[in-house]
């Protein structure tokens, strides 16, 4: 079971909206060991596809070294479905190099909705798992922001704690 805060994703969620057409993607980071997800990075999608994500090299390297010197790892690795459901893809499951993580998908085909799920995925084989949405405290400040490629101002994934 994925047990993650509201306000984290409240920010994937926004993340994603504010991506589409493209998918989103990105990490949500935790403690070695912990499997508890408390930092939202939202990554920029290099395809800038509508029907696939790629982080890009460059900062996909700067974020897992990061997570290295702080003695985190990727506990959810995230990305959008814009126009199907939120149902790994052929693609998504020959990409998912991380057996420890919880995939997330966010499909974002209803304007007024969204439909969100989690996956293990490891060595090719899909297995569903319950989100469980606490609304416990995260720090509001973990949540970065980064300057997308594609639009020239800062976008800021605020958490609210609602």
């Amino acid at each position: 079971m994925l047990s993650i805060d509201r306000s984290i994703i409240d920010a994937i969620v926004a993340h994603a909206r504010r991506d589409h057409p493209d998918e989103a993607c990105g990490v949500v980071a935790g403690p070695v060991g912990s499997d508890t997800p408390t930092r939202h990075i939202p990554m920029d999608n290099a395809a800038r596809s509508m029907t696939f994500y790629e982080f890009d090299s460059m900062e996909h390297l700067r974020v897992w070294r990061e997570m290295d010197d702080r003695d985190e790892e990727p506990v959810v690795i995230y990305h959008s479905h814009t126009a199907t459901e939120a149902y790994p893809s052929r693609t998504d499951v020959a990409f998912a190099g991380e057996p420890g993580a919880h995939y997330l998908l966010v499909s974002t085909r209803e304007p007024d909705s969204e439909e969100i799920r989690s996956f293990r995925i490891v060595d090719g084989v899909v297995a569903e798992e319950p989100v469980r949405i606490v609304e416990a405290g995260v720090d509001p400040h973990a949540v970065q922001s980064y300057m997308f490629g594609q639009s020239p101002a800062t976008v800021d994934y605020e958490c609210s704690g609602r």
